[in-house]
């Protein structure tokens, strides 16, 4: 938990209920945002938490990033460079736009990959990668380990 400073006003701050009615998330997922660092809290004479109404922005760019497959790393990374507390500026809301832009479009195009190597494979029929001829001939794959190796070099898709 962080110390609010006299700048938050006790009317500006959210309970945790509040938070996640108005985030569309389980107040378990505010918990976790915070442990992570993603999200601060203060505490209140009666040690309950409260959020400033500038957390309702982070909570709705992690539930973004989420939805986009972004993981919750990445998140932490760009948000350190956010300030803790008050209300980040247009300029620092830019500057992880773009810091998630290269990210989104490698896993598009890796995601166009995998759709186009889908299609071709199931589009066989044989589906079987052991007798494929058209994606793993004479099962040349195997020597190179366990698991979908044909699809490990598509970048982007790794998840935490």
């Amino acid at each position: 938990m962080h110390d609010a400073g006299p700048w938050l006003r006790a009317q500006e701050l959210l309970s945790v209920g509040q938070v996640a009615q108005r985030g569309g998330v389980a107040v378990s997922a505010l918990h976790f945002y915070e442990r992570q660092g993603l999200i601060f809290s203060t505490r209140t004479s009666g040690n309950q938490r409260r959020y400033a109404r500038s957390v309702l922005r982070r909570v709705a760019v992690i539930r973004a990033a989420q939805s986009a497959g972004i993981p919750l790393s990445l998140v932490a990374t760009v948000f350190a460079e956010l300030p803790d507390h008050g209300v980040p500026t247009q300029s620092d809301w830019q500057r992880l736009s773009e810091h998630w832009q290269a990210e989104l479009d490698t896993r598009i195009a890796a995601l166009q990959k995998l759709r186009g190597s889908l299609g071709g494979c199931i589009g066989c029929g044989c589906l079987s990668l052991a007798e494929c001829g058209f994606v793993n001939p004479d099962d040349q794959v195997a020597g190179q380990g366990p698991g979908a190796r044909a699809f490990d070099g598509i970048d982007g898709l790794d998840s935490e």
